[in-house]
C-alpha cells in the first residue's frame, strides 16, 4: 500500500538489512479466458517470443532485460525494458518461481539476490527464482522525482499537523513531490500501475517457458499476484499470497485499519519488552509503556531528539515514527528495537533514525533508492484517493481516535495523491473499490499473520474470501508476513502446495513458532 510508513518489501528483507546496519491507458482488464498455451494476441507475439540474453551477474546469478510495450493499448509504440534476475534450480527444475517482496516500490532484484536466506531448499531444488523490478522500479524504467535532500525534507514532514502552519507545510511539502514527479516522469507516470506490471509478468511468464505462472508474492506482492490471476485466471499454475492486502478496502479505509495494525504490533511489542531484560519502560503496564511511546513522540514533535550520525537531520516525530515502525515488521528486530527506545527516552535518536533508513532505503552516503518515488507513483494510480485538504485533516483526527501512536501519520502519508497528475483507475467514484475474483483460476493460497503490522489479519480473510478459488492459511504469529520467519508448519504448508499442489485445509491456522 502506500506512504513513508508502507515502502518496505518484506520483514526478511528487513531483516537483512538491519542485520546489516493499474495504468490509465483505459486498456480493458478483461478476463481472457485462455488456457495458458494459448499464444497471445498477434500485437504481442513479439514481446513473448523474445529471446533474452541472460548473463552471469555473481554468486550463481543470470541477469537480462526484457521488453515490453509502455502502453499496452498501444504495443507497437514506445518500448521500456524490466530487468529480472534468477537463480537456476539446484536440482531437478520443475519450473520458474516468480517472487514479489511487495512495496511497492521494493525492487525485486534485491530481493532474488537474498535467495538462499529466504527460500527452502525444498523450493530451490525444484524452481529457477526468478525475481524482476516492476516498472518503474529500480532498475526497470524507474520514476523519478526529488534529490535525496529534497527527500530528507519530504519524508521528514511533520506527520500529526496540528496548527495551520503544520498543515500547511504538509500540503507545500506534498504538491511539491507531486509536481516534481510530473516533472522528471511525467510521460511514465500514467503507466506505472498494478495492471500493467502483471500484464508484464505474463511476459515474462511466457519468456521463460512456463505454461501457468508459479508465484509467491508478499505484502503489495499479494496484489500484484491476485490482480494477475484476475486477469490471466487460466495461466495460473500456483499463487502464494502472504501478508495480503484486500483491494476491496478502500484507500482511506486501508490506511486507517493499516494504522492499527501498527498498534496492535506496538502492543504485542511492549508486552514482550516489560517481560524482557533490559525494557527501557519505567512503567510495569502495558497501557503505561503505549503512554510512554505516545509521550516519546509528542517530545519529539516539539524538541527533536540528537542525531549523532553527522547529517545534520532533525529527528522530529517522523524520523522518530519511522524508527519504532521498522523493527516492528519483525519481532526478531524487538530487541534492538528496546535499545533503540532507551536511548530515545535519553534524548538521543540516533538508532531510531539508523532503523528508519532502513524502511525508506536511504544509504549510508545518504542517497535514496527510488523506492519511496515509486511507491507513491504507484499507489496514486492503482487507487483512487480523496483530493483537499481539509478532507485529510478530517480524516487523520478520525485514524488518530483508533490508532493514535501512528493514525495521523499514516493518513497524512498518501496525502500527494490528492496532487496526483494522474488519473487514478477507478477515479469515477469518489473511492471505489475493486474485489478481484479471478473467477476459473485453480486454488490459490492466501496467508496471513495475526498481529501483522502492516498488512493486517483481517485483509487476509478478506481477499481469501473474495478470490473464487481462495484457500487462507493464518499463523498466530508477530511480524510482518509468515513463510520463512520462523515457522515450520507455514513453510511445510506453502512448500507442499507450490511443488505438489497440495492445498491446506481452508482456515488452517499454523500456532505460533
Amino acid at each position: 500500500m502506500t506512504n513513508r510508513i508502507l515502502a518496505a518489501g518484506t520483514a526478511a528483507l528487513l531483516t537483512a538489512a538491519l542485520l546489516g546496519a493499474c495504468s490509465t491507458s483505459q486498456e480493458a482488464p478483461a478476463k481472457t479466458g485462455n488456457d495458458a498455451r494459448t499464444a497471445p494476441t498477434p500485437a504481442l507475439q513479439s514481446f513473448y517470443s523474445q529471446t533474452p540474453d541472460w548473463a552471469d551477474c555473481g554468486e550463481g546469478f543470470e541477469c537480462a532485460k526484457v521488453k515490453v510495450p509502455l502502453d499496452y493499448a498501444k504495443p507497437s509504440g514506445e518500448q521500456i525494458e524490466i530487468s529480472a534476475i534468477r537463480l537456476p534450480a539446484s536440482g531437478e527444475r520443475m519450473g520458474s518461481l516468480f517472487i514479489n517482496p511487495g512495496g511497492p516500490g521494493a525492487s525485486g532484484i534485491e530481493y532474488t539476490r537474498a535467495a538462499p536466506f529466504l527460500f527452502t531448499d525444498d523450493l530451490r531444488a525444484r524452481f529457477d527464482i526468478v525475481g524482476f523490478d516492476p516498472r518503474g522500479v529500480g532498475e526497470s524504467a524507474p520514476v523519478r522525482c526529488m534529490s535525496s535532500q529534497e527527500l530528507d525534507s519530504y519524508v521528514g514532514l511533520d506527520g500529526s499537523p496540528d496548527t495551520p502552519g503544520e498543515i500547511a507545510a504538509q500540503e507545500k511539502g506534498s504538491k511539491s513531490f507531486a509536481d516534481a514527479c510530473q516533472a522528471k516522469s511525467g510521460s511514465l507516470l500514467p503507466f506505472v500501475g498494478t495492471a500493467n506490471a502483471a500484464r508484464d509478468m505474463d511476459v515474462l511468464r511466457g519468456v521463460v517457458g512456463d505454461t501457468g505462472l508459479t508465484y509467491l508474492g508478499k505484502s503489495y506482492g499479494t496484489y500484484l499476484g491476485a490482480l494477475y490471476a484476475d486477469l490471466f485466471p487460466k495461466r495460473v499454475r500456483a499463487l502464494v499470497l502472504d501478508g495480503a492486502v484486500d483491494p476491496a478496502v478502500s484507500s482511506f479505509s486501508a490506511n486507517k485499519v493499516q494504522a492499527q495494525g501498527f498498534e496492535v504490533a506496538l502492543k504485542a511489542f511492549t508486552e514482550d519488552c516489560l517481560r524482557a531484560n533490559g525494557c527501557p519502560f519505567t512503567s510495569r503496564t502495558v497501557d503505561g509503556a503505549m503512554a510512554e511511546v505516545a509521550g516519546l513522540l509528542q517530545k519529539a514533535d516539539e524538541r527533536p531528539l540528537r542525531n549523532d550520525l553527522g547529517d545534520g537531520r532533525v529527528i522530529g516525530e517522523a524520523w522518530t515514527v519511522l524508527g519504532i515502525v521498522t523493527p516492528l515488521y519483525d519481532h526478531q528486530q524487538w530487541p534492538r528495537l528496546r535499545a533503540a527506545l532507551g536511548q530515545a527516552f535519553k534524548g538521543n535518536g540516533s538508532d531510531l533514525l539508523r532503523m528508519a533508513d532502513v524502511l525508506v532505503d536511504r544509504g549510508p552516503n545518504g542517497v535514496y533508492s527510488n523506492q519511496t518515488e515509486s511507491n507513491m507513483a504507484i499507489n496514486c494510480v492503482d487507487h483512487p484517493y480523496p483530493k483537499g485538504t481539509a478532507t485529510y485533516e478530517k480524516a487523520a483526527v478520525d485514524a488518530a481516535k483508533a490508532a493514535p501512536h501512528f493514525g495521523s501519520f499514516v493518513m497524512w502519508g498518501s496525502f500527494p495523491c490528492s496532487f496526483w497528475p494522474v488519473k487514478a483507475a477507478g477515479a469515477d467514484g469518489a473511492d471505489s473499490v475493486k474485489p478481484l475474483k479471478a473467477e476459473g483460476a485453480p486454488p490459490i493460497l492466501v496467508v496471513g499473520t495475526v498481529r501483522d503490522p502492516a498488512t493486517p489479519y483481517e485483509w487476509a480473510k478478506g481477499l481469501a474470501s473474495e478470490l473464487s478459488s481462495g484457500v487462507l492459511l493464518g499463523y498466530d504469529g508477530d511480524g510482518h508476513t509468515a513463510y520463512r520467519t520462523g515457522s515450520a508448519c507455514v513453510d511445510k504448508a506453502v512448500d507442499d502446495y507450490l511443488i505438489s499442489l497440495q492445498v491446506p485445509k481452508k482456515g488452517m491456522v499454523c500456532p505460533e513458532a
